[in-house]
């Protein structure tokens, strides 16, 4: 009995000692690539593998949009350090901004992302689109879907997150979409009273902000002559406040005027020539004007009225004479010629069918930034004094480079920038503009 008990403890202690030794040596031929250790060599055989963090996704944006998934916003506005590559900003690349949107939490009602589906101007085709207004926070007018959300521009995270976001693109220059107090467009409401917080909050991110004056009824040279002494008495003297360096080295503010055509060249000129009867060159009023240049004759009629210069503002390449980029090169010559300032107006693509239901055929596709990068090349090959983006976040238009995030909703499914990342447009926009600046410098020498 004990020479059995014996026999059977030597068997056992051979057993051990053979399952140890080939446990050790399955270890050994574990693949490289495992992280911490697959037990007993697991990772030889796939079907047998326990799956494992992927570690290799957990990116900003996935972060970002986590966060804003759970509305905390506070957190989703504040964009991850790995996002936030910090550029030197071009002050000679400019995007148009808007600060028209409201929500219930900040306005007591949501502005804007509410817009309402506009009409065909024939009535017979009228009928066959929807009508109506959109639903937010789910159906907002909008083909894309914002990451932070249908959001208020009284909210200062907001601002904060927009700034955080304009200077990742190395963008120098914000120009503000602006309305006189207490008037609005037709879908809004007053937002004069927004500009100090995004000045202050600009200056944090050495952003300089500009103002886009927008066609508000009654618009003419003494409206106008109003408006400028307003805005530079009231934000003249702010560090952010946006000012051009002349080449006779003088600092000016700039003022891109919208639709600027709706006003006739003989009534610009009593604001902008010298001999005006409402001028006010080489007063303390004077600045930089940049009139819209839509068709081809608007060249012209920019020139007579007393412009500094001209823009583009369509981002939809073949819409229009100056939104074509075939034509920049002769609108470059033209403003050489007449000492204008040029502009050319780049943007990332341009879908409204989620308010001009009507318009498919303006939408251009963002063939995942490339379409963007077209234009961008183009205003480089003109030699673009200023190159302006449309836009940060028009969103009715689609145009929008800020952040947006996939989503469906119900029967709606927004467009989105996948497979590319919500910092795409921003990520884009810093290699142009940073190619802007070293071709600006060859163009000088």
């Amino acid at each position: 009995m004990v020479r059995f008990r014996r026999k059977t403890c030597i068997t056992l202690t051979i057993l051990m000692s053979l399952i140890f030794l080939m446990m050790m040596a399955l270890k050994t031929l574990r693949p490289v690539e495992s992280r911490f250790g697959n037990p007993f060599g697991l990772g030889l055989f796939p079907a047998l593998q326990r799956a494992e963090p992927e570690f290799h996704k957990t990116n900003v944006e996935e972060h970002i949009e986590r966060r804003s998934s759970k509305n905390n916003l506070t957190k989703s506005m504040t964009l991850d350090n790995q996002l936030r590559k910090v550029s030197l900003p071009n002050y000679n690349l400019h995007t148009f901004y808007y600060s028209w949107y409201g929500n219930p939490k900040f306005d007591g009602k949501y502005i804007h992302w509410n817009h309402p589906v506009l009409p065909h101007w024939d009535p017979k085709i009228a009928t066959s689109f929807p009508r109506g207004k959109h639903n937010p926070p789910e159906d907002i007018g909008s083909n894309f879907y914002p990451l932070l959300g249908p959001y208020s521009s009284r909210d200062p995270a907001v601002i904060e997150a927009h700034m955080q976001q304009l200077q990742t693109a190395a963008i120098g220059v914000l120009s503000l979409s602006w309305y006189p107090p207490d008037m609005k467009d037709d879908a809004g409401e007053p937002t004069d009273e927004l500009v100090p917080a995004v000045l202050d909050i600009a200056h944090k991110y050495q952003v300089k902000v500009t103002f886009h004056i927008e066609p508000y009824q009654g618009r003419n040279d003494l409206t106008m002559r109003n408006n400028i002494q307003y805005i530079i008495d009231k934000y003249g003297g702010h560090p952010a406040f946006y000012k051009y360096k002349t080449r006779t080295g003088s600092l000016l503010p700039l003022f891109y005027i919208y639709d600027s055509y709706l006003v006739s060249p003989e009534t610009w000129g009593n604001l902008l020539k010298e001999s005006g009867h409402n001028t006010i060159r080489n007063t303390k009023y004077d600045g930089i004007f940049i009139g819209l240049l839509v068709e081809e004759k608007h060249k012209h009629d920019i020139l007579a009225a007393g412009f500094d210069g001209m823009y583009t503002y369509f981002a939809t390449n073949g819409f229009s004479y100056g939104s074509s980029y075939r034509n920049w090169k002769s609108i470059k010559a033209f403003c050489e010629s007449n000492n204008l300032i040029f502009i050319p107006s780049v943007g990332p693509g341009y879908v409204d069918t989620s308010i001009r239901p009507w318009n498919i055929q303006n939408s251009r596709n963002r063939i995942n930034g490339k379409y963007y990068e077209t234009a961008l090349s183009a205003a480089l090959q003109v030699r673009a004094d200023i190159i302006s983006i449309t836009s940060f976040n028009e969103w009715h238009e689609g145009t929008q480079i800020e952040m947006a995030i996939p989503k469906t909703a119900g029967e709606i499914t927004y467009l989105d920038y996948l497979p590319q990342k919500s910092s795409i447009y921003l990520d884009i926009t810093r290699k142009w503009a940073e190619k802007f600046n070293t071709e600006r410098e060859k163009w000088l020498v």
